[in-house]
């Protein structure tokens, strides 16, 4: 049984989960960015922090979605229903987003014969078996799903800009 919010702001849980995710795909784009020339002791460092961050945002995505579940986000505001329904749409595709990226980094490693190791720990995991097939088709939707949600994430700030500057809504102050 869900609780209802008594104000129009999320949870402290909720804000929380959304800056923590966002940091953390920040961070695992950065790290990809810069990673450096292959074999190269910067690649491997940063391709350490490029899993981590992946695994992070895997994980904190469910229990973003779990407490979700448990506590109902504020109502929506008033507004116009097509800019209601381009809201929805692009929240749907970042929720989308937030799983599917890194769990195609995962199946990606794995199918090229290797488990996803977490640097700095005794952590691996694998989730399917090496697949020379699979394998270059998961690295190309990984790669085009990463170029897309620049564009897809870019949009979100803009229109959580625009709310607060030119519609002078309470759209950004709801999640800060």
């Amino acid at each position: 049984m869900s609780r209802s919010l008594s104000t129009d702001r999320y949870t402290t849980p909720a804000i929380f989960f959304h800056w923590i995710i966002f940091l953390l795909v920040a961070l695992a784009y950065l790290a990809i960015e810069i990673r450096g020339p292959r074999g190269s002791d910067s690649r491997a460092f940063w391709t350490g922090i490029h899993f981590w961050a992946g695994t992070l945002v895997l994980a904190l995505s469910v229990l973003r979605v779990l407490w979700r579940l448990w506590a109902d986000a504020p109502a929506e505001l008033e507004g116009n229903r097509f800019l209601t329904f381009l809201a929805r749409a692009a929240h749907l595709l970042l929720y989308l987003f937030i799983f599917v990226q890194p769990l195609l980094g995962i199946l990606m490693v794995n199918a090229g014969g290797r488990p996803v190791s977490l640097a700095w720990t005794n952590i691996s995991f694998t989730l399917v078996g090496a697949d020379s097939i699979a394998r270059p088709l998961l690295k190309d939707a990984h790669e085009w799903l990463g170029n897309a949600f620049y564009w897809v994430i870019g949009l979100h700030a803009l229109a959580a800009i625009a709310h607060h500057v030119i519609f002078k809504d309470r759209t950004l102050r709801r999640m800060i």
